[in-house]
């Protein structure tokens, strides 16, 4: 079964996108303008050249890297209706599957931008109240408000989003209106529009890589809009952001207005809350916490499923995934959401004013950008465009975000290396997830499963004298062809303690590059007795192998070509008949293998990583109380038997001369 997961245009699909997708950039205005004012030389704050070029830097900004990359461009690139830098990576893994690098560090940099905008935008928000009440506790309060975003996660937010279009149409309709109320004082800040006013600026602003900085901060949620793009769909994104964008620019407007004509401006104050009107203020600030709030949700369920995609694409270890609704990518992530809950708090405690957190701001959302650009032109060329469309293109984009890559690292030393060395972490846990995995594929031996292969494990399942394992025996296998398994599965059922059952099932899931794929099929080794499933699962749909295979075989039943009852003849006249089921999980472990140091190193840390991150059991969603784990040798000794004879023999002939000696 094979899903195109489009999301319908309409009315409610428009708001919908509206308060999930631009909950991020929507948030910008809180900071940006503080950002620039505080980048200016000293004397100049107010200086129309300077304000209003800033202003014109931020809407060409917008409009080139927002519009005409992700909303014009980039949302194109679908895969089967699902967006983001994975979904992306899954189109081109086939022809170019060493871009998981670039997609993996493209994730990890938008972790590490979701761990620092719930601080940002709370701590922005809540700043605001400085203008009412100055002795207002920040830190406290932020934390108050994270803690809790964090901790209601588990319960499911499915049904407050609802709320969150409504509330975010309200923002920015608010700051649209604020803007105005600015804008009719001085309609000369329209002289913004023309892109001289940000080339001369640029030109002639001292630390012109510092201003670069600030600015970029306006567009930080592009990249987020593109994940997105499965929960609301391309139409709705791009009627709404034409509504969303009129909205931020005229707010930009209005408080390059409010600068320019006001005498009380400072480098730290923030023109955002600093024009409204002193009996709105209070209203403001509580309705940039809500924004601030909904930016922060919509980051911290994108981190769940970029997290989610990961696993399926083998570059994450499989932990522990919940489902908080029956809503198709509702889930929720314990270990990550708690991981980011921790980071971020100790975020707002470390950097204590959100001025700060600007410098940390920004600089890995640039990384992602960065990789999109190259992961874009590499499916543009899979896909047959021309070169002279692509090369041009993805060259104009990797200029612009590398000199905001450099402006950004003018941050590094002053809070910029936070998302860094977070996003790093991330990427050596990718890094030596996905490795590891090759290595020890790569050390995978295949026995044919031909008739002796089937008659032996017959005997084994007619020879009473072993006691009965379970009904059904479960091996999870990865052998791509059915004709062979892993010499591993071998090992456990002959060399070790045999493994005695009615009925055999080796079962292979295979994750594919569509999101919402399932299918599966079934080959007879013997009738009604030895069974290999191989089950195709998309990776939105992650790994259920208990819920797959009884799924599977209540439909085999249902045709006659299994029978699922117990036979233990005490079990005949109980009401539910049907028989148990036990999981086979066949780990091998690293031992007695020869291989060169690099190798070693990825080796261990993989091995590392799985302990602190997953069992096997959560790696196939299986019920533990169902699963049992066996361990095999990785590598059998690299001696022959024939050597370790020889080798005996000359111990033998050591010991000997010893004892004529003595």
């Amino acid at each position: 079964m094979k899903e195109n997961h489009k999301v319908p245009f309409g009315a409610l699909g428009v708001v919908l996108a509206i308060g999930i997708v631009f909950g991020d950039i929507g948030t910008s205005p809180l900071y940006v303008m503080r950002a620039i004012l505080n980048a200016l030389p000293a004397g100049q704050l107010t200086r129309p050249e300077y304000i209003l070029g800033a202003v014109s830097c931020v809407i060409w900004t917008l409009t080139i890297q927002t519009t005409l990359k992700y909303v014009i461009i980039t949302l194109r690139a679908d895969n089967k209706g699902e967006g983001g830098i994975l979904s992306l990576y899954a189109l081109i893994r086939q022809k170019y599957r060493w871009a998981y690098i670039l997609a993996g560090i493209g994730a990890a940099t938008l972790l590490a931008d979701g761990i620092i905008t719930p601080a940002m935008t709370v701590m922005s928000a809540i700043e605001g109240l400085n203008t009412i009440a100055p002795h207002i506790p920040v830190i406290p309060v932020t934390i108050l408000i994270v803690l809790v975003l964090f901790l209601v996660q588990p319960f499911g937010t499915g049904s407050l989003g609802k709320y969150f279009g409504p509330l975010m149409i309200i923002w920015f309709t608010m700051m649209a209106v604020m803007g105005l109320s600015q804008i009719i004082t001085d309609f000369s800040v329209f002289r913004a529009f023309n892109p001289m006013y940000a080339i001369n600026f640029l030109i002639e602003v001292p630390q012109t890589m510092i201003m670069l900085g600030a600015i970029f901060l306006c567009t930080t949620g592009a990249e987020a809009l593109y994940s997105d793009l499965g929960h609301c769909g391309l139409k709705n994104i791009r009627i709404s952001w034409i509504y969303v964008k009129s909205a931020l620019i005229l707010n930009y407007l209005g408080q390059a207005a409010w600068i320019i004509n006001s005498h009380h401006v400072t480098p730290d104050v923030n023109p955002f809350f600093a024009m409204m009107p002193t009996w709105f203020t209070f209203v403001g600030v509580i309705m940039a916490t809500l924004a601030a709030i909904i930016a922060s949700q919509a980051l911290i369920s994108g981190s769940f499923t970029v997290i989610s995609e990961a696993i399926s694409l083998n570059i994450w270890p499989n932990v522990k995934i919940q489902y908080t609704s029956d809503i198709k990518g509702q889930l929720y992530i314990p270990s990550i959401n708690y991981m980011m809950m921790v980071l971020c708090i100790i975020i707002i405690l470390t950097m204590r004013s959100s001025m700060k957190l600007e410098a940390a701001y920004g600089l890995a959302i640039t990384l992602s950008m960065l990789m999109t650009s190259v992961l874009l032109f590499l499916y543009f060329v899979k896909n047959n465009k021309p070169l002279w469309y692509s090369m041009p293109l993805t060259l104009f984009f990797v200029v612009i975000e590398f000199s905001f890559f450099i402006a950004n690292m003018q941050k590094f030393a002053h809070g910029g290396f936070v998302p860094v060395i977070i996003a790093g972490f991330l990427v050596f846990l990718m890094y030596s997830w996905y490795n590891g995995r090759r290595i020890k594929r790569h050390y995978t031996v295949y026995d044919p499963v031909d008739e002796k292969y089937i008659n032996q494990i017959v005997k084994i399942s007619e020879d009473t004298t072993i006691p009965k394992a379970a009904t059904h025996l479960v091996y999870i296998v990865k052998a791509n062809n059915r004709n062979f398994l892993e010499s591993k599965i071998a090992y456990s059922l002959f060399k070790r303690t045999p493994k005695r059952a009615d009925t055999y099932w080796f079962v292979r899931i295979k994750r594919t590059d569509e999101p919402y794929e399932f299918s599966y099929e079934t080959t007879v080794y013997a009738p009604k007795k030895i069974f290999r499933i191989n089950i195709r699962a998309g990776f939105k749909l992650g790994i259920h192998t208990d819920k797959y295979v009884n799924l599977i075989a209540n439909e085999l039943e249902r045709h006659g070509l299994v029978d699922l009852s117990s036979r233990y003849p005490s079990m005949q006249d109980v009401i539910d008949k049907r028989g148990d089921f036990k999981f086979m999980i066949v780990d091998r472990i690293f031992r007695n293998v020869h291989m060169d140091p690099w190798r070693q190193i990825t080796l261990g840390c993989y091995n590392i990583v799985k302990k602190l991150t997953t069992s096997d059991t959560q790696m196939y969603d299986i019920d533990p109380s169902l699963a049992v784990i066996e361990t095999v040798p990785l590598r059998q000794a690299d001696h022959t038997e024939e050597q370790l004879r020889e080798l005996l023999l000359q111990s033998d002939e050591t010991l000997s001369d010893t004892q004529s000696v003595e």
